[in-house]
């Protein structure tokens, strides 16, 4: 192996075996997972230069989730490589595997040439990005030793380039599910008429060791007899199932009955509704009902003197969490109502300002007395008129002051907080029922930061949909909302549900379909 002394430093003492393979990380995989260090097993591991300087740039963004990350990078570096000597000669870690940082020589010495570093040039020419010196630096390592080098990125363009060069790249899978075929929304479970029966008058039925056999802890299931009969209900473990425990409706105060209107809507509501299960995970494309249900159902549960929760938190990513809320005007509030504007939009639904035309809604004619019943009293004194305002306080107005929504009162109050997730980290979230939607842009490790936020007497729930995904550096099977599902699932506090049926309307059903 030649030596690079003065080029580069010492002679890298990158083991050479029939199975090991050298692993080069770019900078976004360092920011995903700072632990992703210690995951590649006994092979080489090799970080460029380049990728220090570039989380150098990053690690002085004091609130946000790379700024975090970039700076637990710097300190387990300075631990494991604390001398010049160990950085370039590298360091065996715990797991048998071998740390090093590379410094490309044919771009450190001017005139220095190779086949590789040739071919670069003539595909890829400006070196003065990053991501082609971090590729560069890769194409070294496999030039001039011998285990197969593979390129570790998140970035798909830099995987793209670096396989246009002749060098192998891959995403970072340690975070990945297992790639499976399509899950259903659940399962189907064959029983006879008389079974079918006795679980319907008792509540609850034992399976046989082979149809309970498959099934999780907390999943829903559809049990189903010969003749076309049906019954929903949850497996709790020990081959037992039993009915779900749902209400006829379920209302927010001074708002109206929202019923589950399909079979999946009914389990989402049972796991709403339960305050055995902590944590509630739920997959669905537009127009499912996860926003309009889960906020229904918080609220449902957080509006009297005995309720479980003392309030709802709702939040989702700002494109991605940790990024900055930015210079925007208002209260937090104010900053996050873009973002959190379909909740507006179901608090608007559940409390409507005007009342519902549906003669499913419509109200019985009655003396003004006893119009105002309680949950119009909760609604009229959470926040009080200010003096003079000229406001009668029941979210009409009377033409002397600014309207104000019925919802609006939930937010003023504090029974409903929108929280920002750039700034959750350290907080301690009692007695709360956290909605977190959009729950698929995360990345794993970002969702373990909220979920450990949760404290005892508190829920939270994630909603999304893995089909639409923004954020680059997750796709369908390495988003937060899917990894947690699959490490949580079979959990006794944790649930699963896959809304399937559009509920919005027949338009919104057919484009989430066919467009």
């Amino acid at each position: 192996m030649e030596n690079l002394r003065g080029a580069h430093a010492p002679t890298s003492r990158i083991k050479v075996t029939a199975k090991v393979k050298t692993f080069v990380l770019d900078t976004n995989v360092l920011l995903h997972d700072p632990q992703s260090i210690y995951k590649f097993q006994d092979n080489n591991l090799a970080i460029p230069v380049e990728v220090l300087e570039e989380l150098d740039g990053i690690k002085g963004e004091q609130s946000t989730e790379r700024g975090r990350n970039a700076r637990r990078v710097h300190r387990i570096l300075q631990e494991l490589l604390p001398d010049s000597r160990a950085m370039h000669e590298g360091v065996e870690l715990e797991n048998g595997g071998m740390l090093s940082i590379i410094i490309n020589p044919y771009l450190a010495v001017p005139g220095r040439r190779s086949p590789a570093m040739d071919r670069l040039r003539a595909i890829l020419p400006d070196l003065t990005k990053k991501d082609n010196r971090i590729i560069a630096a890769a194409l070294f390592v496999q030039e001039r030793y011998p285990p197969p080098t593979i390129l570790v990125t998140k970035d798909v363009n830099v995987q793209l380039k670096a396989r246009a060069v002749g060098l192998e790249s891959e995403d970072y899978l340690n975070d990945k599910v297992p790639e499976t075929d399509e899950e259903a929304s659940y399962c189907e479970i064959s029983l006879n008429v008389y079974e079918l029966q006795r679980f319907c008058s008792e509540g609850a039925f034992e399976l046989g060791g082979d149809a309970a056999q498959p099934l999780a802890l907390n999943e829903y299931v559809l049990l189903r007899s010969d003749e076309g009969k049906t019954m929903p209900a949850r497996y709790y473990g020990d081959g037992l199932v039993r009915r779900l425990k749902i209400p006829d409706f379920v209302k927010a105060p001074g708002g109206i009955p929202i019923r589950a209107r399909n079979l999946e809507q009914q389990f989402f509501m049972d796991g709403l509704l339960d305050d055995g299960i902590h944590l509630l995970t739920c997959y669905g494309k537009a127009g499912t009902g996860k926003t309009l249900l889960s906020t229904a159902c918080a609220l449902h549960q957080t509006h009297d003197d005995h309720s479980r929760y003392d309030g709802v938190s709702i939040s989702r990513p700002v494109i991605a969490l940790g990024k900055d809320i930015g210079f925007l005007p208002g209260t937090l509030e104010e900053k996050m109502r873009p973002w959190l504007q379909p909740y507006h939009d179901a608090l608007e639904v559940l409390i409507p300002s005007k009342a519902p035309k549906d003669p499913q809604f419509a109200a019985k004619k009655v003396s003004k007395k006893k119009h105002k019943n309680r949950d119009e009293h909760f609604l009229s004194t959470m926040t009080a008129p200010p003096p003079n305002h000229g406001g009668h306080g029941n979210g009409y107005g009377n033409g002397h002051g600014p309207l104000v929504k019925p919802y609006e009162r939930l937010l003023k109050s504090g029974l409903v907080e929108i929280e920002a997730l750039a700034f959750i980290r350290g907080r301690s979230i009692a007695r709360r029922f956290f909605i977190l939607d959009e729950a698929q842009q995360l990345t794993p490790h970002e969702v373990k930061t909220v979920i450990t936020r949760i404290s005892e007497g508190s829920k939270i729930v994630l909603i999304g949909d893995p089909s639409q995904i923004d954020n680059p550096y997750v796709d369908a099977r390495s988003n937060g909302l899917v990894y947690c599902h699959n490490r949580m699932k079979g959990q006794g506090i944790a649930a699963h549900v896959k809304l399937m049926k559009g509920e919005r309307s027949k338009l919104a059903e057919l484009a989430a379909d066919l467009l």
